[in-house]
């Protein structure tokens, strides 16, 4: 457990809570939290899906631009590749991770909740990448992520222009994909990673990797990335369980044993 960043779990959700008064700014230390947590929640079979919070006043307001404004470009060329790759560890979770956003999610902070296969929004939240009124660009996969998520025409409106985006833009933009009442965020959060503590590990492993890795190819490569991960779950336990429960009780019925 970090000094600002936790992996705390219950029930086979875990949750990686960031706790840095006042606005959960990321700094150096933070992020290299934040990849240990994300590290964490890999490799521990208890947990089955992961909630990125904040807590329940901010998401995160972004980088630590106090510390930054001190580093030169040979101190960002150094560190730009940890700080992509810190927060990249939370993408390369191979189970379903959800953002629960309360506040602010700006600059580093949104693109943290990029980091998510899903993001779930307080109606009193506010996103956007700001870097550029800053006189710089998102560097931890912002112009990357927000683009493919988004579009690439209101990624650039966004980014050239570094205003905030209210829950109900966001929705309509597809920035977020739940909007929802700010004490209930992370409930719903909790409640939408809950559904897959009982779900077969390794078929949503190999979703994930399938959508993950074919996206960023053509579409011949991705088919191919999706028929050798369908193939290799026939060597499961539970393939053969669930086709089985189908068989004999219908969809829906399979106790998985997550290998």
């Amino acid at each position: 457990m970090g000094e600002f960043v936790s992996l705390q779990v219950n029930d086979g959700v875990g949750t990686i809570r960031l706790d840095r008064p006042k606005m959960n700014a990321l700094d150096k230390q933070v992020q290299e939290e934040i990849r240990a947590a994300a590290l964490e929640a890999t490799e521990r079979d208890d947990v089955k899906a992961v909630v990125i919070w904040g807590g329940e006043r901010v998401f995160a307001a972004g980088a630590d631009v106090k510390e930054m404004a001190q580093m030169s470009h040979a101190d960002m060329v150094k560190r730009s590749a940890g700080l992509q790759s810190s927060l990249g560890a939370l993408t390369r979770i191979p189970k379903p991770v959800v953002a629960a956003i309360n506040g602010y999610a700006l600059g580093g902070g949104c693109e943290l909740a990029l980091c998510a296969d899903v993001r779930f929004a307080a109606d009193n939240a506010v996103l956007g990448q700001p870097e550029i009124l800053l006189g710089i660009i998102p560097g931890a996969g912002g112009t990357q992520r927000l683009t493919r998520l988004v579009g690439p025409a209101k990624a650039k409106d966004l980014i050239f222009t570094g205003r905030f985006v209210k829950a109900d833009e966001a929705l309509a933009i597809g920035l977020v994909d739940r909007v929802v009442p700010a004490d209930e965020v992370y409930t719903q959060a909790v409640e939408w990673a809950s559904q897959f503590t009982t779900g077969a590990t390794l078929a949503l492993r190999a979703a994930k990797e399938s959508i993950d890795r074919g996206i960023e190819t053509d579409l011949e490569t991705g088919l191919e990335i999706e028929r050798q991960q369908f193939a290799a779950l026939f060597a499961t336990a539970d393939r053969q369980i669930g086709m089985d429960s189908f068989v004999e009780n219908g969809p829906g019925k399979a106790e998985f044993v997550g290998h």
